[in-house]
Order: C-alpha cells, then sequence, then structure tokens
C-alpha cells in the first residue's frame, strides 16, 4: 500500500510538471511590468486601432478647410447662325442674307475667405463677324475683365457653414486625441492587473503543491501507522481523499496559470502565434507597498485628466458651436455687393486686350441687397432644438463629473481596504501555520483525529492562497485607482504623442 502511494504521488508530480512545460517549450522569458506596458504600447491591437483616429480627424480637419479653395471655371463657345434674306417692309429694297459666326471665351475664379468675404475675378471676350455675302463681312471684338465682392453683414457673418466644419473639425480632432489616450489607459491598466493575476496563478500554483505535498505526507504516514496496527483504515482513506483533492486544486490551478499567461500575451502582442509557446515569467513579486490616499487630490486629478471626463467637455464646446452657427442663421441676409472691372472693344481681340492693358474703359457699382425670410419657422426650431441639445449634454456633463467622484471615491476606498486585508491575511496565514503544527504534533501523540489534522491543512492552504490574493488585488486596486484618476500615463511616465 505504501508503495503504491508513493508511485502515485510521483506520476501526479511528474504529470503537474508535463501540464506547467508542455505548452511552454520556449525558454521562459523573464519580463518587468515596464517591458509588457512597453510591449503593448507598441503592438497592442485595441491601441494600434485607436491610432488611427486622431489621424483620421486630422485629415478631416484639413479637408474642412477646402471650402477655402478658389475655384477656376473656364468656358468656350462657338455660335453659327444664318439668316435668309427677307422683304423690308417699308421699303421695296430686300434685306440680304447674312451669316454670323461668333467665339466665346469666359473664365472667372472664386471663393470665400474666412471673414465670409466672396470674391469672384472673372473675365470674358467674344469675337464676332457678320457678313452679307457677297459683300467682306463685318467683324467685332468685345470683352470686359472685372471682380464682384460680397460681405455678408448679418447671416453669416461671424460663422458660416465652412467656418462651423472647420471649427467642429478642431473640436473632433481634440476629442480623437483624448479617445486614444483613454484606450492607452485601458490598455495599460489591463496589463498591470492580468500581469499581476499571472503573478498571482505562479504563487497560487506553489500554494497547491504544498498542499499536495502536506495531504501526501499525511497519507504516507497514516500507512505507516495502519501497518503497525495504531490507526484504522477509514483515515487513511480520509487521506487519499485529500490528496485526490489536493491534486485537482493544482490542476485547476495550472489551468488558470495557463489561462493568464494567454490573457497577458493577447494584451502584449499582436501576432499571437509568436507568443503562442511563450512561458512569460514576471521579474516583479507581490508586495504591499504603503501609499498615502489623498481623496481630494484624486478628484482633482479626475477633473482634470480623465479623457472621457475631457471628451464630454469637448461635446458642450461642440454644441456651442453648433448653436452659434444656428442663431447667426436666424438674422436676414444683408450683404454688401461690389464689382470692378475694365471693358474693352475692338476689331480684333489684341484690340480688345489693349483696351484692358490701358484701363480706360473702367465700370464700377455697389450697393446692398436684403434677404428677409416671411416665418422662418425652420432656422428658429433649429436653434431651439440645438439650444435644448446644449442643455441636456451639459447635464450629461454634471452627471458624468459625479460619478467619476463616486468612482474615485470608491477606488480609494477599495484600495484602502486591501492594503489593510493585505495584513490581515498575513496574520491568518501565520496562525493557520502554527495551528497546523499544533495540530499535528498533538496527532502524534493521539489526541486528535486525521480529519481535524486535514482540516487544519485546508486551513492553511486557504490561508496561503487568501494571502496572495490579498496581495494581487491591492496592486490591482492602484491600478485601478489611476485610471478612475486618469492618472495612469503620468504614474508609469508615459508620454502620449499623437503625430
Amino acid at each position: 500500500m505504501k508503495s503504491f502511494n508513493v508511485v502515485l504521488f510521483f506520476f501526479s508530480t511528474v504529470f503537474v510538471a508535463a501540464a506547467q512545460t508542455g505548452t511552454n517549450a520556449v525558454a521562459p522569458r523573464e519580463m518587468a511590468l515596464q517591458d509588457c506596458i512597453q510591449e503593448a504600447l507598441q503592438h497592442n491591437l485595441d491601441v494600434q486601432i485607436e491610432r488611427y483616429n486622431p489621424q483620421i480627424s486630422l485629415y478631416n480637419l484639413r479637408a474642412a478647410y477646402g471650402g477655402y479653395d478658389p475655384l477656376l471655371n473656364i468656358s468656350g463657345k462657338h455660335s453659327y447662325s444664318v439668316s435668309p434674306s427677307t422683304l423690308n417692309p417699308y421699303s421695296t429694297n430686300t434685306i440680304p442674307a447674312s451669316v454670323f459666326k461668333s467665339e466665346f471665351f469666359k473664365s472667372d475664379i472664386g471663393s470665400t475667405l474666412p471673414w465670409g468675404l466672396q470674391y469672384d475675378f472673372s473675365g470674358n471676350i467674344a469675337d464676332s463677324i457678320t457678313t452679307y455675302p457677297p459683300l467682306p463681312g463685318y467683324e467685332n471684338t468685345a470683352g470686359s475683365i472685372g471682380v464682384t465682392l460680397t460681405q455678408p453683414l448679418l447671416k453669416n457673418f461671424w460663422i458660416d457653414n465652412t467656418r462651423l466644419t472647420i471649427k467642429v473639425a478642431k473640436n473632433r480632432l481634440k476629442y480623437s486625441e483624448q479617445g486614444l489616450r483613454q484606450q492607452v489607459i485601458t490598455s495599460v491598466t489591463a496589463v498591470e492587473n492580468a500581469y499581476y493575476e499571472l503573478i498571482y496563478a505562479q504563487e497560487n500554483v506553489k500554494v497547491q503543491q504544498k498542499a499536495l505535498e502536506l495531504a501526501q505526507t499525511q497519507l504516507d504516514q497514516d500507512n505507516q501507522r495502519v501497518q503497525i496496527g495504531t490507526l484504522a483504515i477509514l483515515s487513511v482513506q480520509q487521506d487519499e481523499a485529500q490528496v485526490a483533492t489536493s491534486r485537482a486544486n493544482l490542476i485547476a490551478a495550472q489551468s488558470t496559470l495557463n489561462t493568464d499567461q494567454n490573457t497577458l500575451k493577447n494584451l502584449l502582442t499582436d501576432e499571437y502565434s509568436r507568443w503562442h509557446d511563450m512561458d512569460i515569467q514576471p521579474t516583479a513579486t507581490l508586495e504591499a507597498p504603503l501609499q498615502l490616499f489623498d481623496l481630494q487630490d484624486s478628484w482633482s486629478k479626475g477633473m482634470t485628466e480623465r479623457p472621457d471626463l475631457l471628451q464630454a467637455q469637448l461635446n458642450v464646446k461642440q454644441q456651442g458651436i453648433q448653436l452659434k452657427y444656428y442663431r447667426n442663421q436666424l438674422f436676414p441676409e444683408l450683404d454688401l455687393i461690389g464689382t470692378y472691372g475694365f471693358n474693352g472693344a475692338g476689331r480684333e481681340f489684341s484690340g480688345a486686350f489693349g483696351q484692358f492693358n490701358e484701363g480706360n474703359a473702367p465700370f464700377y457699382s455697389y450697393g446692398a441687397q436684403l434677404s428677409v425670410p416671411l416665418s422662418n419657422v425652420g432656422p428658429r426650431n433649429q436653434y431651439k432644438s440645438n439650444k435644448a441639445t446644449l442643455q441636456q449634454i451639459v447635464l450629461q456633463l454634471k452627471q458624468l463629473e459625479q460619478n467619476v467622484l463616486v468612482e474615485i471615491d470608491n477606488a480609494v476606498k477599495q484600495a484602502q481596504s486591501n492594503y489593510q486585508s493585505v495584513d490581515a491575511t498575513r496574520q491568518a496565514r501565520i496562525y493557520a501555520e502554527a495551528a497546523l503544527d499544533a495540530e499535528q504534533k498533538t496527532y502524534t501523540v493521539g489526541k486528535a483525529t486525521t480529519f481535524e489534522v486535514l482540516q487544519y491543512q485546508n486551513n492553511l492552504t486557504a490561508a496561503r492562497s487568501q494571502e496572495i490574493r490579498a496581495l494581487a488585488n491591492y496592486n490591482e486596486a492602484l491600478a485601478n485607482l489611476a485610471a478612475q484618476e486618469g492618472s495612469t500615463l503620468e504614474r508609469h511616465g508615459i508620454k502620449l504623442e499623437v503625430k
């Protein structure tokens, strides 16, 4: 019986070792937390995806300035017309047939300036020939060049559609930058949590291995007592059940370790297949560094650094920009209009162009035009709708600010509680070790049962597991508190540059 149990323990140990190394054929890779964070910043897929949003927003902003691009139009037309001969109603003469030919060219370039002034530089010239066959024809060339300016004074004066688009695009660029910052904070926090979970899983495997060793030692000792007749076979069966339970717990702990390895790898790489067989070995240990918590300071950080809160503030500003635009649309159109240029005429093109150059045939005009909508139902209701939307968004911002305060308050309390749990679980583990030692001594002299010893072993295993769980929880709580404050990047010395 004893030899069978020794062999069973040997094979279970080999099985566990194989489970630990079966999927880790590559040599272990030691990684500090900062190494993991650096890998995630470069290769995490969520971060890579989010990095495109500021680029897209920047391109959209540049595209918005296309509203100021000048537009060049060029056109030309050839005309030909034959008029048949007709009788003159006032005489007996006949109006001879005529042939009319003309060439017409026109071009203009115009756009809008950032303060709303619309400009249009235009020029046109036409060359026409009228002939009365068989007599020679008469050729005439005429044209003009000039500029037309239109300046809004009310509607579209302080903001128009192009300026609205640009202002909103600038706002969305800042919004996307905060979105990238939020994703980096989320990913870094996830890496921290996964890193500490991996350490916990490794330590928990060691705890379960010690539990299996304790159970196996108890079984071996009880087998000897059964052979010499000082212990009933029922106690050995209890020991065997404990060994089986400890072995199952060890297998479950190893499975959790493998899962935590994969969780961390998934956060660090965009090529999981290359990392699949890698065995990440954290260089850090689970410790509980003392940290002084200042709720007011944490609240201050949250109000100024939380990316989602800054995005909400940008939403309020965006709605304010749109409200300003719709308010301007309530006004009637009152535009100043002015034109200035030169005319030219001659028998040929050169004659007309010569007069353009001399500038002795100027023309100009100026005035104003007023357009008043009689009901203005659309703009008035759009303005009211946007005003109500702004009030709603302001309330949403206030709600988010309050939620941030509550979340930070909860995170601070959770970190404080977890720190206290570290000391409590450490003391519980020390007491559990002492209690098991005392119970084993009592058992040796026959004043305790196997069941009681096994119970103390279970208590010790649970205390050891709770201690490392408390350590992991405390470190994760610190990471989560920084995420709630929005200070994760500052905490790790990460400088985020958006190109």
